[in-house]
């Protein structure tokens, strides 16, 4: 397929219970090809930040909390490279976030460990997990403490439909193989899970039979509870894991990968029909815990398919939506639209909605998530130095809500407090969390 006929921008995602419209991304499809201006005015033009922190359009505003050098309520440090995150509600209005730390072995003492008894944490010389916030209804901070520790990498997750955080390591170094990074005591390239309402650090318990890779994102459906998995490697795959039991992935289960019906080790890194739904089969892992980093491999030698850098997840409405964050042919993004079977746990079809034109128009989506007001917002990890939020209408426009303003590093953890009015993002380095709210309702 000729770049001629790539000039197009198409865009699907989701979030909890709200999906882009079909009407939407046609319009969109066809703005991009015929050249025609693909713009919003979204909340308007962005503002400049005094600060230097956080530029937002006029009439919003944002508060800073638990950032590296702060303390959290026992005393101990903040830990760095904040990362995935979720938010959940809590009692008299509270929201409780979930996030992150992408903290792994070898990282200056700066970056601050997360820290936590012996016996809660899943390997003493890995410096990863999650720290748990409560936030009042008038965004200000309540608590922080650690609610996982011992872990490597905590890179991305997803929240389960029975009000836990899944956190997925993206390493999987082991004693033997540590790796480019320090040396760990036990095997790594696990999901662990993290209840929102835990007091303090949980006991760490692998999900070793969800796989053993460098997973970064997972999202279930509510109906199967089947887990979707995604894996941020330049030869990933795309993974789904069935539980023998629902709400109890501990209990074991099948991992499988995808693979596209007829078109066996596919690299759907370039060359792939847009908007041409496949008909898809799942082709088992043998061995999804093996001692070196070969669950990949496995199933691509039983024809799974290959995606580039497969990241950001997310269901809505019976799909699921997954990036693929440097696929495409000019390595700026894809975003791919999985739907299962609704008649049985077999088959499904999967579609490119889309492959960026150009960083002017989506620079390497990473994490994505579904405003109240019914736009999908993405976070941007792209390398010309400028990361921002990307929104875009179910009319098929583009805008930009906010932009980092302190450095080159990326925005993450994107997430709406439960009741709609406060978006809160991390910037991963130097680490910390952003409340932002203002006028939602005058998005034009």
């Amino acid at each position: 397929m000729g770049l001629q006929r790539r000039r197009f921008l198409t865009l699907a995602a989701a979030g909890v219970g709200t999906v882009l419209f079909p009407q939407g991304l046609q319009l969109l499809y066809q703005r991009a090809a015929q050249g025609q201006p693909i713009a919003a005015r979204g909340f308007g033009p962005l503002i400049k930040d005094p600060r230097g922190l956080l530029d937002l359009p006029a009439g919003f505003q944002y508060r800073v909390f638990s950032k590296l050098g702060d303390r959290l309520s026992d005393g101990t440090p903040v830990p760095a490279l904040h990362d995935g995150m979720a938010a959940f509600p809590g009692p008299n209005g509270t929201t409780i976030l979930v996030r992150n730390h992408e903290m792994y072995p070898g990282l200056p003492r700066a970056f601050q460990a997360v820290v936590a008894p012996k016996d809660r944490m899943y390997d003493p010389l890995a410096p990863g997990g999650t720290t748990t916030l409560v936030i009042s209804k008038d965004r200000q901070l309540l608590k922080h403490y650690v609610s996982l520790a011992g872990t490597s990498r905590n890179c991305g997750g997803g929240k389960t439909p029975w009000g836990s955080w899944i956190s997925c390591e993206e390493t999987t170094a082991t004693p033997a193989q540590p790796g480019q990074h320090g040396p760990v005591q036990k095997r790594h390239g696990y999901a662990f899970e993290v209840p929102f309402a835990a007091p303090g650090p949980v006991n760490p318990v692998p999900l070793k039979a969800m796989g053993r890779f460098q997973r970064e994102a997972i999202a279930i459906d509510p109906k199967t509870h089947i887990v979707y998995q995604t894996e941020d490697r330049g030869d990933s795959l795309f993974y789904r894991f069935i539980p023998k039991e629902p709400r109890n992935l501990a209990a074991g289960g099948e991992l499988q990968a995808l693979k596209i019906k007829g078109a066996p080790k596919l690299n759907t890194g370039q060359g792939f029909p847009r908007r041409r739904p496949v008909e898809v089969e799942w082709v088992p892992i043998p061995d999804p815990d093996p001692a070196t980093d070969t669950v990949r491999y496995q199933g691509y030698e039983k024809g799974a398919a290959r995606f580039v850098r497969s990241e950001g997840l997310c269901y809505a409405n019976g799909a699921f939506y997954f990036t693929a964050t440097s696929g495409g042919q000019k390595q700026l993004g894809q975003i791919w639209c999985y739907r299962p079977s609704r008649t049985s746990t077999e088959g499904g079809t999967i579609e490119l909605l889309v492959e960026s034109p150009g960083k002017d128009v989506l620079d390497c989506p990473d994490n994505l998530t579904m405003a109240p007001w019914g736009d999908l917002i993405c976070c941007e990890d792209g390398n010309d130095g400028t990361n921002r939020l990307v929104g875009i209408t179910p009319q098929g426009r583009l805008y930009t809500l906010a932009r980092n303003a302190f450095n080159d590093q990326e925005l993450a953890g994107i997430c709406f407090s439960p009741d709609g009015q406060t978006l809160f993002v991390n910037l991963y380095h130097p680490g910390m969390t952003f409340a932002i709210w203002g006028p939602w309702d005058r998005r034009g």
